[in-house]
């Protein structure tokens, strides 16, 4: 019996896809990466599926790369070459909602909107929500402990993840964490397995905190500048004056032109950049009014302030457009780079100034609030990789983020892309720790080989 067949034989024909052509759409993100050709993928719809898949590339010694919508910036989800592609977007059960104790239990392959609108439906929201949360999936968000647009107020996605179940390289479960919100019995193995991007076991469940849904939708305002450098001061006003927003987003000249040339959003000669803001507070529309007071102090010649629902969600749709806008005008290497709030001015110049020194087209958008931009280095479709004046600019970019105490990764992870820039923020007694918490979980290394770490 070959090793695929035993595979077939532990799950079943209609769960192991083997055709070229079939596996072919699971081997890539929405990176430019070039994946290695898996031997199968597997189509898991329950954790007994994982287990099995699991106790057979460890006895077999193939390599395992976890899947959920494949809508990963980094290269998490890249297959490698012999690979098993363990896809788990098959796995969507919301398998409890507990309004009482404020908790969702629930599969990887939810869709993160999805389980917010079974949260609304009992007058609870899940706070994450990272651009992609349309398509992306909690398995997915775990992974990478996925941020988005209010992460300013509620957190990243470990800040609700509760406890998890996770399969263990040789298939053993292993629960982790608890149902309550505290908890310090034993080292934080829920934390540790948030942001692993696959490397140390696979997430087949997770307990997830909800949280109360506001009583209105939040007030939206959008101000517009004309230069990143009073956007940026504006972010600081606002957060120095205990606005608490629930979003803070920050778009510049470059993103804000892809959209309107796709879109037509009335983008005016003069716009350098345009921050987007929301109050979800009981005071929200006050708080609103604040933030654009502060907004025109700081040299915003225009501020529009949303009256309504619909208004809101306009405002705040131009913020969801933005990558779709870039790729519309090449490849793009997608960046992640977090710098202290106070640094974040200083960032944004030296981003613009590394755009101009190497000719490369860096549209920028930014977590203001948090202090994580994502500069986007756009280059040619025809393409197959960056070209070398990209590599160089993205090099300058992460090494500033590190010069002002920031990481190189705020939320997509590390990845493939960023491997190469590692060791400047880790350093080698971290790069050890690390090497010895992967032997520990996955002594063969078959979990997600060459990511992460």
């Amino acid at each position: 019996m070959s090793v695929i067949s035993e595979l077939v034989a532990a799950l079943s024909p209609e769960r192991v896809l083997t055709d070229p052509d079939v596996t072919d759409s699971y081997a890539r993100d929405r990176t430019f990466l070039e994946p290695g050709r898996p031997l199968a993928v597997v189509l898991a719809e329950g954790r007994d599926d994982v287990v099995a898949t699991l106790r057979w590339a460890t006895e077999h010694r193939v390599p395992v790369v976890p899947r959920g919508a494949g809508s990963g910036l980094a290269g998490g989800a890249t297959s490698v070459e012999g690979c098993v592609v363990l896809a788990l977007h098959r796995m969507t059960a919301i398998r409890e909602l507990s309004p009482a104790d404020e908790i969702a239990v629930v599969e990887p392959g939810v869709i993160t909107a999805d389980l917010d609108r079974a949260a609304r439906a009992h007058g609870l929201m899940y706070a994450p929500d990272p651009s992609s949360y349309e398509i992306s999936t909690i398995g997915g968000n775990l992974a990478t402990n996925a941020g988005g647009l209010r992460c300013v107020k509620y957190g990243v996605t470990r800040d609700s993840a509760l406890g998890l179940e996770v399969v263990l390289a040789d298939g053993r479960v292993l629960e982790t964490g608890r149902r309550t919100v505290k908890g310090v019995t034993g080292y934080d193995l829920t934390g540790l397995f948030v942001g692993s991007e696959g490397t140390l076991g696979v997430i087949t469940s997770a307990t997830v905190r909800l949280r109360r849904a506001p009583a209105v939708y939040p007030a939206t305002i959008a101000a517009e500048f004309t230069s990143l450098r009073d956007a940026a001061a504006a972010v600081a006003a606002i957060i120095a004056a205990g606005c608490q927003p629930s979003l803070l987003e920050m778009l510049d000249r470059t993103t804000l032109k892809a959209i309107d040339d796709w879109r037509n959003i009335g983008l005016e000669a003069t716009t350098q950049a345009m921050l987007i803001a929301q109050s979800d507070a009981a005071d929200g529309p006050s708080v609103a009014e604040r933030m654009a007071r502060l907004c025109a102090e700081h040299g915003s010649p225009f501020v529009a302030v949303s009256s309504s629902e619909q208004e809101a969600e306009e405002l705040v749709g131009v913020r969801r457009l933005a990558y779709q806008a870039k790729e519309r005008l090449g490849k793009c290497l997608v960046e992640d780079v977090c710098v202290p709030r106070s640094a974040l001015p200083y960032m944004i110049e030296k981003v613009e100034a590394i755009a101009a020194r190497h000719g490369v087209l860096i549209a920028t958008v930014a977590h203001a609030g948090d202090g994580n931009l994502h500069p986007v280095f756009v280059f040619d479709h025809g393409l197959a990789e960056p070209p070398p004046e990209v590599w160089a600019a993205a090099d300058e970019v992460f090494r500033e983020a590190l010069g002002m105490g920031g990481t190189l990764t705020g939320e997509h992870g590390v990845g493939l892309l960023k491997r190469r820039w590692l060791a400047l923020e880790a350093g080698p007694v971290t790069e050890e720790v690390h090497h010895g918490i992967k032997r520990v979980f996955d002594p063969l290394g078959i979990l997600n080989p060459g990511k992460a770490i």
